[in-house]
């Protein structure tokens, strides 16, 4: 990576105010409105991630349904360099429980620059307890983390961040008809416009709601772009 295009402070603040939010998950055309079929006992999606271009990394995922319930772990994993050293890195390990479109349980383990968070939730009589550290607080009885796979996901006005454990306000509304390129294919889809505070995203679906591309600008007007391997 070239050490004009990414300077190794601008690329830390970069990735270290996204990635909170950009780390729900990806996971292609699947949602739980369309279950695993019989004989689909996982699938598995794979995408690298880019900055202004340049490989940064990868995010993957695997789904899978037993009893009614879906199980989705998640990994990632983005590396900065600048010269011969890494400006900055961040893994991120997350499993997470579904039942129709309420998230069950979850958690989630990050690192970002040798600074270890952990998000752990679970769903009881009373709502869904998250916890982080020594801090935890009682949720609704439905919550939903940046699902972006699931459809109901555009409906939400609040999302929980399964790298802070935040229950983060949200707003996400149709922008437009246009077509996105998947694989080398020209897809006819429609472009939302998320808005959660400091972050502002743009993600295309097809007409029927399903996931298509992510793509988000970031400090300095740098470009950070998900491609389905």
């Amino acid at each position: 990576m070239s050490a004009s295009r990414i300077p190794p402070n601008g690329a830390g603040r970069v990735l270290k105010a996204l990635a909170a939010m950009l780390l729900g998950t990806w996971i292609g055309t699947v949602s739980l409105a369309a279950p695993l079929t019989p004989g689909d006992e996982q699938r598995e999606w794979n995408f690298r991630v880019l900055l202004d271009g340049n490989d940064i990394g990868f995010h993957s995922f695997a789904l899978s349904e037993e009893d009614g319930l879906y199980r989705l772990k998640s990994e990632a994993e983005f590396k900065v360099r600048f010269l011969f050293f890494d400006a900055y890195s961040y893994r991120h390990v997350n499993e997470e429980i579904w039942d129709d479109e309420c998230l069950q349980r979850i958690d989630a383990r990050t690192d970002v620059n040798g600074e270890s968070l952990a998000v752990q939730g679970e769903r009881v009589d009373d709502g869904f307890v998250i916890a982080t550290g020594e801090e935890q607080m009682v949720l609704g009885q439905c919550v939903m983390s940046f699902a972006y796979w699931n459809p109901e996901f555009l409906d939400q006005t609040r999302l929980l961040n399964s790298q802070t454990g935040e229950y983060v306000p949200v707003s996400i509304q149709p922008v437009n008809k246009e077509q996105v390129e998947i694989r080398g294919q020209k897809v006819d889809a429609i472009r939302y416009a998320l808005d959660a505070g400091k972050l502002d995203m743009q993600l295309w679906y097809t007409p029927d709601r399903q996931w298509l591309a992510l793509e988000s600008k970031t400090r300095g007007d740098r470009v950070l772009r998900y491609e389905l391997l």
